[in-house]
C-alpha cells in the first residue's frame, strides 16, 4: 500500500512537473509573438507620420481597431458572464488608461521631444520597475540570477538603441518618457493577474476599447491633435494604401500583440515576461531594417544578443527561485 502510494505520488509529480514546463514553454512562444507584434509598430507608424498622420490620430485608429476585432471573440469568452465586467470596472480602466492610452501618448510624446534610442532606453526599464513592485507589494524578493539578468539585458539595450555615440536629453522629454516606463510596468503587472477571473481575450479587448474612448475623447476636446490624411504611404520597396499599415498596427501590433502578452504574462509571471518584452527593441531593428531600409550596425546586433542573453539568465533565476524559495519579508503593518 505505501509503495503504490508513492508510485502514485510520483506519477502525480511527474505529470505537474511536465504540465509546468509545457506552460512555460507555451509563455516563451507567446512572449515571443507578443514582443516581434509590438516591434513591428514602429515602422509601420513611421510610415503614416511621414504621411502627415498625427501620433494621436495614429494610436487611436491602432487602438480601436484592436478593440473591434476583439469585440465578438470577447463576448463569446465571456459566456454571458458579463457580471466579471462589473466587478472588474476598475481594472479595466486602469488598463484602459495606464496600459494602453497613457503609455502610448506618452512615449510618443516623449519622441516629439527627444531621440527615439533615448525614449525607449527610459520605457524598456519597466522590467526594473516590475521587480521593485513585486517585492514591495508581495514581497517576492529577485535573486542574485535575476538581477544579473537584468544588468546584462540593460547594457544590451544601450548597444541596441546605439547610445554610446552620445544623445540628446529633454528634460520634459524624460518625464514622458518616464509616463511610459510606469505604462508599461503597469500592463505587465495587470496581464499577469489570473484573480481577477477575466479571460486574456477579454482583458486585452476591454482594455483597449476603455483606452480607445479615452484617445477618442481626448481628441475631440482638443488635448491629443489629431490628423489623418487619406493620402498613399511609402516603404522602402513599396507604396500602399493608408489603410494597410492601419490594419496592420490594429490587427497585428494591438489585438495579436496585447492577448499574446497577457497569454504570456499569466504562464511566465509579470517580472519574467517584462524581460521577453525587451525582444520587442530587437524585433524593432529587424522590421525598420526590411521596411524602412534601416540596417542595424555591428554593435546593435551585439546588443541584441546580450538582451537575449539577459532574458535568459532572467528565466534562470525566476526557476531557481521557484525551486528553492526565498524566505519572504516580514509583512507590511
Amino acid at each position: 500500500m505505501t509503495a503504490y502510494t508513492h508510485d502514485a505520488n510520483a506519477d502525480l509529480a511527474a505529470t505537474h512537473d511536465a504540465a509546468a514546463r509545457s506552460r512555460r514553454l507555451s509563455g516563451l512562444g507567446f512572449a515571443l509573438l507578443s514582443a516581434a507584434s509590438f516591434g513591428l509598430s514602429g515602422s509601420l507608424a513611421t510610415g503614416l507620420l511621414d504621411a502627415g498622420w498625427t501620433a494621436g490620430a495614429a494610436v487611436t485608429a491602432r487602438i480601436l481597431l484592436a478593440a473591434a476585432v476583439l469585440l465578438i471573440p470577447s463576448i463569446l469568452a465571456l459566456r454571458g458572464r458579463w457580471n466579471l465586467l462589473a466587478k472588474n470596472w476598475k481594472l479595466l480602466l486602469a488598463y484602459g488608461a495606464f496600459a494602453v492610452a497613457g503609455c502610448q501618448l506618452a512615449f510618443f510624446n516623449a519622441v516629439g521631444r527627444m531621440e527615439v534610442g533615448v525614449a525607449l532606453l527610459i520605457e524598456f526599464t519597466s522590467p526594473v520597475a516590475v521587480i521593485g513592485w513585486m517585492w514591495f507589494r508581495h514581497q517576492q524578493r529577485p535573486g542574485r540570477l535575476t538581477v544579473v539578468g537584468a544588468l546584462l539585458a540593460a547594457m544590451g539595450l544601450v548597444l541596441v538603441l546605439d547610445l554610446i555615440s552620445g544623445a540628446d536629453v529633454d528634460s520634459v522629454g524624460v518625464l514622458w518618457a518616464l509616463g511610459s516606463m510606469v505604462g508599461a510596468a503597469v500592463y505587465w503587472v495587470l496581464s499577469a493577474d489570473e484573480s481577477n477571473g477575466l479571460p486574456p481575450i477579454v482583458l486585452a479587448g476591454a482594455g483597449l476599447l476603455t483606452g480607445g474612448l479615452i484617445l477618442l475623447v481626448a481628441g475631440l476636446i482638443g488635448i491629443v491633435p489629431f490628423a489623418a490624411p487619406l493620402t498613399d504611404v511609402t516603404f522602402v520597396d513599396a507604396v500602399v494604401p493608408w489603410w494597410v499599415p492601419i490594419i496592420g498596427l490594429g490587427v497585428v501590433t494591438a489585438a495579436l500583440a496585447y492577448v499574446l502578452g497577457i497569454a504570456a504574462g499569466r504562464r511566465l509571471g509579470s517580472r519574467l515576461a517584462s524581460f521577453m518584452g525587451l525582444m520587442e527593441v530587437v524585433a524593432a531593428l529587424v522590421f525598420a531594417w526590411l521596411l524602412l531600409g534601416q540596417a542595424p550596425a555591428p554593435v546593435q546586433l551585439a546588443g541584441g544578443a546580450l538582451v537575449l542573453l539577459g532574458v535568459v539568465v532572467v528565466k534562470s533565476g525566476e526557476r531557481a527561485t521557484a525551486e528553492e524559495p526565498v524566505e519572504p519579508l516580514q509583512s507590511r503593518p
